[in-house]
């Protein structure tokens, strides 16, 4: 049975992203959803590129039915799964605000050239952007993250095309190494705390609540198991991006990656000398031995450029008279969508 608690829910967005609570929502007759993840008992042990690529492969036969569409990057992990869907509709975001991304299109012109995949441009600007986010909020029942508009509007094309199912490579960061900077030291439990923390509810609401709780689950002393951290929270948070992104869209997805964990323990000496997600760049390797091991990149969106000249909000749950130069372009992503939200389901 859901609790309500609008002050609390405004501090977890702000904080992490997501509600954190399942059984908490802003409004009565609102209830959001995260996803689900994978149970330990249902998830495949990989040790090696090899066996990495042989689960992979094991998907694809059921999957043969319907018309497959893939998200394609420039990254190492949608350029892996390229491999396993010769043929097939692939999407890459174009950004027209911005010329920050013209490698990142070279290399998936390179990957879906290799595999024969007919590689879509999916045009983002504001103007592609803003109508897409209404959607998603009422969907979701809660602030989204600022990739998800886009992923909707790649859905939405991908339908149109006639694709039933995307495939996605968004698990492989976390369950691979590729968090590099979060990987990058043993963290002392505030040092970490105050690095997750995307926004400090403090610093915007004028009524927030303390989120260290959640952090205080995996206190080891004066040190935190930052590790099994990232496994509960970030999972659950980027990947319910997607769902949300794909279940507004009324479009399937899969994430081959999301049922993979690695056999042995991270060896956090290999991320930390320059090795982040070793096995999925051997793999790599093997699909594109002529290419060189691209580094990782997280999906753009250019937040910095939509939000330069934004005054900040003015509804009564945030702090008057904000310094916005304060806070970076995805903490005023954030500050912008949760207003949206709130404006959405309680207007003034």
């Amino acid at each position: 049975m859901s609790m309500f608690d609008k002050n609390f829910c405004m501090s977890s967005y702000l904080a992490f992203r997501y509600i954190e609570r399942d059984d908490m929502d802003f409004f009565e007759g609102l209830h959001h959803r995260n996803i689900a993840p994978v149970k330990p008992e249902d998830k495949i042990k990989v040790s090696s590129a090899d066996d990495i690529d042989a689960a992979i492969e094991k998907n694809f036969p059921k999957l043969r039915g319907k018309k497959l569409g893939l998200m394609l990057s420039g990254g190492m992990d949608s350029a892996n799964l390229a491999a396993y869907m010769i043929g097939c509709d692939a999407y890459t975001f174009r950004f027209l605000d911005g010329n920050f991304q013209s490698d990142e299109l070279e290399r998936a012109k390179y990957y879906a050239k290799t595999y024969g995949l007919k590689l879509h441009y999916v045009d983002i600007n504001w103007q592609a952007i803003e109508p897409h986010v209404d959607p998603l909020l009422k969907n979701k029942c809660a602030p989204v993250h600022s990739i998800e508009p886009q992923l909707l509007a790649a859905a939405e094309q991908a339908k149109a095309d006639g694709v039933e199912m995307l495939i996605v490579g968004e698990s492989s960061d976390l369950i691979f190494g590729g968090m590099d900077k979060l990987l990058a030291q043993d963290w002392n439990f505030d040092d970490f705390a105050k690095r997750y923390t995307f926004l400090n509810p403090a610093d915007a609401l004028k009524n927030p609540v303390d989120m260290s709780y959640l952090f205080e689950r995996y206190r080891q002393g004066d040190k935190i198991n930052f590790l099994t951290f990232m496994d509960d929270v970030f999972s659950i948070e980027s990947s319910s991006s997607y769902l949300n992104a794909f279940e507004t869209a009324q479009i399937d997805y899969f994430d081959p990656y999301a049922n993979l964990v690695m056999a042995e323990p991270l060896d956090l000496q290999r991320v930390r000398n320059g090795e982040p997600k070793y096995l999925i760049r051997e793999l790599f390797a093997k699909k594109y031995p002529n290419y060189p091991i691209p580094d990782k990149v997280p999906m753009p969106r250019p937040v910095d450029f939509y939000f330069a000249d934004w005054q900040g909000p003015t509804r009564p749950e945030f702090k008057k008279n904000l310094d916005m130069k304060k806070f970076t372009g995805n903490q005023k992503w954030q500050l912008w969508c949760l207003e949206r939200f709130l404006n959405l389901f309680e207007p003034l």
